[in-house]
């Protein structure tokens, strides 16, 4: 690995004006030596170059779905007032039809957000692919391949918001929790529902274990990114690490520079870049042989964190809790006692 050193954030608003910076900003300040190389992406308007078109077609046809699936989930109901009186008469087989014919479809919509999953974990592979393959080093790769590298912050953007609806939504664990005992139930009857034609039993098992899990698209992805570092064993574990670690260096200044705050067009583009920082914090954290959280990581953890504190807190609380508790190295001895408790 190298590393740059060129110092011209004085430089950096004039530049701008004059139209000289691009769509790609390098900063690399002497203080970030030991983190490696800051590439800055341009995350709003980065568009493919004729190497990047089949990956980023490939990986563009799974994002077209992901507005629709967040807005599935957001406008996610469930069938509470049906189940709870369908469990309190057992008798009335009415209000037993009833509520049944109410979880169905949303437990086929549930379904859809399960497969949905599954795409997007080949999507991921997909960019991990070519964001890390030789003989590009992982930051040459950011900055030739803009479009992929803001399609991966897209899919982390998704992931991050998809499992924060989740989990402040019970209605999706007590809609398929009740949706399995009524199959299990017409199943010791010696009855089959039409329904479990869509949903059968190796399929509700496999969605069972996705729901259960507090953040379920996030743990796809790492156990996506895991697998994906086992099976490539001729590439070096540092060139997906470096990749995630640089990305989380681009978010943090971009974030905490305001130079380059000023230069975002789009409102929502803080919360991206704070999602995207925390998904590749995730990310690196669960592949990295030692972590995120230790001094030897190549992610500023204080930075990162201090960044999220000073946003308002309920913008970013669903991102402490998900770097709290789906991170696998913040209780390791090796994570200092000052970051343990900034993020308590």
């Amino acid at each position: 690995m190298f590393f740059f050193c060129v110092i011209f954030l004085k430089l950096l608003p004039s530049l701008c004006s004059r139209g000289l910076m691009g769509n790609l900003l390098k900063v690399l300040a002497c203080t970030e030596l030991e983190h490696g190389p800051i590439v800055f992406l341009d995350f709003e308007h980065a568009q493919p170059t004729e190497a990047e078109t089949a990956v980023w077609n490939q990986v563009s046809a799974v994002l077209e779905e992901a507005h629709g699936i967040l807005a599935e989930l957001q406008s996610y109901n469930g069938a509470g007032q049906e189940i709870r009186e369908a469990i309190q008469n057992p008798g009335d087989l009415a209000l037993q039809e009833k509520a049944w014919n109410a979880v169905c479809p949303l437990v086929a919509k549930l379904k859809r957000f399960y497969e949905f999953s599954l795409r997007l974990e080949n999507a991921l592979r997909s960019l991990l692919e070519a964001l890390t393959s030789p003989p590009y080093a992982p930051m040459q790769h950011l900055e030739r391949e803009q479009a992929l590298a803001k399609q991966f912050a897209e899919i982390l953007h998704f992931t991050l918001s998809f499992d924060e609806l989740k989990m402040t939504n019970p209605a999706i664990q007590n809609d398929f929790s009740y949706y399995r005992r009524t199959i299990s139930r017409n199943r010791l009857n010696n009855q089959q529902l039409e329904a479990e034609n869509e949903v059968n039993n190796e399929m509700a098992n496999r969605m069972s274990l996705f729901y259960a899990e507090a953040t379920p698209m996030l743990k796809t992805l790492s156990n996506a990114t895991t697998k994906f570092v086992s099976e490539n064993k001729t590439l070096p574990i540092e060139d997906t690490t470096d990749c995630l670690s640089t990305m989380a260096c681009v978010c943090r200044v971009m974030l905490e520079t305001p130079e380059y705050r000023c230069r975002f067009t789009n409102t929502d583009t803080m919360l991206f870049c704070m999602r995207v920082m925390v998904g590749v914090i995730i990310l690196y954290d669960h592949v990295h042989p030692v972590g995120a959280f230790a001094k030897t990581s190549k992610i500023d953890m204080k930075g990162c964190i201090k960044v999220l504190k000073e946003q308002p807190s309920n913008s970013v609380e669903g991102l402490l809790n998900a770097l709290r508790y789906t991170t696998r190295h913040l209780n390791d001895d090796s994570t200092s006692k000052q970051i343990r408790a900034l993020l308590q």
